[in-house]
């Protein structure tokens, strides 16, 4: 069940703080990605890392903003309108993206896993959709390293392929 308004404001003033002390582009460094790819921001929120996905995948890439609250789907439209981009996709949605298989270069998974109902169909969907060089790019800090990675891992869906100082990389499996 999506928060409440009022929790969601809040929530959108605190990551406007937690993006000025730690820049969204920090982040996303660890993702490699680069112009021309496709990226899916799951649990997009208001829209913290979308102007710097902007300039990562440049007009040629492709960005999807999936989030279960209508109001971060209204501001990631709003950001859109704002700054004509182009290439930006919302999907108002808990699990399901409806993107074809096999069609993602990375996901941004980030502080969203540990809220998720149904997180096992939803790593399922992830695997679905991601190239098969891609990049699970997956950050929560109301987790601790070795539930990450066991839970992650644990379905055998997705390997470990690096950990950097913010974000754990996950390739998926055959």
């Amino acid at each position: 069940m999506p928060i409440s308004i009022t929790g969601f404001r809040i929530m959108k003033l605190m990551f406007k703080v937690r993006d000025l002390l730690r820049p969204r582009l920090d982040v996303l460094q660890e993702a490699k990605i680069q112009h021309g790819f496709s990226v899916l921001d799951f649990g997009c929120g208001p829209g913290g890392y979308i102007m710097p996905l902007v300039e990562l995948v440049g007009p040629s890439g492709q960005i999807y903003a999936l989030d279960i609250h209508p109001l971060a789907i209204r501001d990631i439209k709003k950001i859109t309108e704002r700054n004509g981009i182009q290439n930006i996709v919302t999907i108002e949605s808990d699990c399901n993206t409806g993107l074809p298989d096999n069609s993602v270069d990375t996901v941004l998974f980030y502080d969203v896993f540990h809220d998720l109902a149904r997180p096992n169909d939803v790593l399922r969907e992830l695997h679905r959709i991601l190239k098969a060089e891609g990049i699970l790019s997956f950050s929560d800090h109301h987790m601790k390293e070795d539930e990450v990675l066991q839970r992650i891992t644990g379905t055998g869906l997705f390997r470990v392929i690096g950990n950097g100082k913010k974000t754990h990389s996950f390739a998926k499996t055959d």
